[in-house]
């Protein structure tokens, strides 16, 4: 079994707090479009592209297409990652997102999120139809050539089969619990 969620595999459910006090899981949103990303408070990659995410975010969120944010990161390695930094950066950013906190990484895992940012989207049966990068220089996107998650969304949007649906993240990698700040699962690799 791969590690990372494969196309047309059904989203693994989850229930799990914000930043604004509610729990929230996967039946709550009835968009017919969701896009799940596991991101976290530090990293440079994160960062450097938060501008890039909230402009098509904003710019999808009105055509019925809802933006997730999930941190997984072990506060023990990180502790910027912590919960609440994650409430302080959403009171300082304003992101047009649901930022949600995996402490148990239970849900990283059973999405099989290789870096930060990973992104993920999620058709109306809540089915994977992309997976990877949205970007390909988040660090410093005056470099950005290539908006991978703009183009799978045009593309389901306009009713098309996703052109690529499989690129691999750009960023760091998750930090998992107990583990080197590097560390990766074995069964984890390159999605292409």
């Amino acid at each position: 079994m791969a590690f990372t969620l494969q196309i047309g595999e059904e989203a693994p459910h989850f229930k799990l707090p914000a930043t604004n006090g509610n729990t929230y899981q996967l039946t709550d949103f009835n968009e017919h479009t969701l896009v799940v990303f596991f991101t976290c408070n530090h990293c440079p990659y994160v960062i450097g592209s938060d501008e890039v995410t909230r402009k098509m975010a904003e710019k999808y969120i009105p055509k019925g297409i809802r933006f997730v944010a999930i941190n997984a990161n072990s506060k023990n390695t990180y502790i910027e990652d912590n919960f609440p930094n994650m409430v302080k950066r959403m009171e300082e950013n304003k992101f047009p997102w649901l930022y949600l906190y995996d402490e148990s990484q239970e849900i990283a895992k059973a999405y099989g999120a290789l870096r930060t940012p990973h992104f993920y989207v999620l058709n109306k049966e809540r089915k994977l139809i992309y997976t990877g990068r949205a970007i390909d220089s988040p660090r410093d996107t005056s470099k950005m050539t290539v908006n991978d998650l703009e183009r799978a969304l045009e593309e389901h949007l306009s009713g098309n089969k996703i052109s690529i649906p499989v690129t691999n993240p750009i960023g760091c990698n998750v930090k998992w619990e107990g583990k080197d700040a590097h560390w990766m699962p074995a069964d984890a690799c390159d999605l292409i």
